[in-house]
């Protein structure tokens, strides 16, 4: 039996992080084979240009997909949709998958989805069904990727639910989890010794690993509501705390943040240290330091990961702003308005609040269930490539019952 092959597509390092545990999982399973599409912010140097990462974790690189993009305003979102569209179906019809797997809401992955949709290679969503309603574009964006796609992978049961409620039929849709936790669930990131080396944190003294991204519906609003956050974090830091700063996505308005992150690392704060990434590897290792608690570790900024990943590693997390508003969290999580008193004494709260930090070490993860990458690859290997998946069925009828459509 001829060896199914499966494209993956990836447009950024937050993204390929997450699908790490998918790709690995592909590749060790008997009856499939992966073609790994690359884009978007890992062949920008501006971003970190994160290939390196991907193959020192000995993955191949089937295809990189140069898609231009400026990251400083929606018509330039626009404009990297349409060319990734074209582009992406060129690698597609250089590599002729017969899956396609998508991950999450980037404007990336829905050039992704509609290139693999249109060209009927059935294609597989993942992290479908979550809400971010906190004016970034997110939610339109996966839930318009859920849509053009044929199989369903989400995280959590709500998620579920929601795409349920799309209409999207039973069969289709899987719980398995959120990918990462595998890798973190492994121990499969950065020790103490190594963070020390790399990083020259002082492990008895206070750590806060910050990213703040652009609101993407509000990016000519990304510098102004970063300053409270910089603001804070240099009070904090004046107090011993030291604070690692990472760059943010290339979203409309990430520009102007790496441009005021730059002019804040040309200060030389002390012990604030500013990197364009810092890889998954050595991010979960400074948030595993948070198991110990002896040390006194807290994320802040307004990632997802400060959501899906901290309560794994049971971090108290700073949620800032509105970026991830409606999101899935665990109780680990304490919400800041753009507000320098706000963001410090949250923060404060997260290092030295012993009852809160023993509460985020008890606390629930929300998105834990276990091999999520394994149960991906199994669903891929077995579901037939036939009519019936392309050919998708809408389950609402649209009847109306008591003035109502059902």
């Amino acid at each position: 039996m001829n060896k199914r092959t499966v494209a993956v597509f990836t447009g950024n390092r937050a993204e390929y992080g997450l699908q790490f545990p998918i790709l690995r999982a592909i590749d060790r399973h008997p009856d499939l084979d992966y073609r790994l599409i690359v884009s978007g912010a890992h062949l920008d140097a501006n971003f970190g240009h994160t290939l390196e990462e991907i193959r020192s974790d000995g993955f191949r690189i089937d295809a990189e997909v140069k898609i231009e993009m400026d990251a400083g305003s929606l018509f330039s979102t626009a404009q990297a949709i349409g060319s990734g569209v074209i582009e992406i179906s060129k690698a597609l019809a250089k590599l002729r998958p017969d899956m396609m797997v998508v991950y999450a809401d980037r404007f990336e992955g829905l050039a992704a989805v509609i290139a693999s949709s249109q060209m009927n290679i059935p294609t597989a969503h993942v992290e479908g069904g979550d809400l971010t309603e906190g004016g970034a574009l997110d939610d339109s964006v996966r839930h318009a990727m859920t849509k053009l796609s044929h199989l369903h992978f989400t995280t959590n049961q709500q998620a579920s639910n929601r795409i349920l409620a799309m209409g999207e039929e039973a069969w289709r849709v899987h719980t398995v989890g959120f990918p990462a936790i595998d890798l973190i669930s492994e121990g499969r990131y950065a020790g103490s010794e190594e963070i020390v080396q790399r990083l020259g944190i002082d492990l008895a003294r206070p750590i806060v690993l910050f990213t703040q991204h652009s609101v993407t519906t509000e990016f000519d609003q990304a510098i102004s509501q970063l300053q409270p956050s910089l603001d804070a974090l240099e009070l904090l830091a004046g107090d011993g705390v030291q604070i690692i700063l990472t760059y943010p996505n290339n979203d409309a308005g990430g520009r102007q943040i790496i441009e005021q992150l730059k002019a804040f690392a040309a200060r030389k704060v002390p012990n604030t240290q500013v990197h364009r990434s810092l890889g998954r590897h050595l991010y979960h290792g400074v948030l595993a330091l948070a198991k110990n608690p002896e040390m006194r570790v807290a994320c802040a900024g307004n990632s997802s990961s400060g959501l899906k990943e901290t309560p794994a590693f049971h971090c108290p997390t700073v949620n800032i702003g509105s970026r991830q508003e409606g999101r899935l969290r665990g109780k680990n999580v304490i919400d800041a308005d753009y507000d320098k008193t706000a963001i410090a004494q949250a923060i404060r709260e997260c290092l030295f609040d012993d009852d809160f930090r023993a509460l985020c070490r008890k606390a629930e993860n929300p998105y834990w269930l276990g091999d999520a990458g394994p149960k991906i690859a199994d669903v891929l290997a077995r579901t037939s490539l036939d009519a019936t998946l392309i050919r998708k069925r809408m389950t609402l009828k649209g009847e109306v019952r008591d003035g109502w459509f059902r």
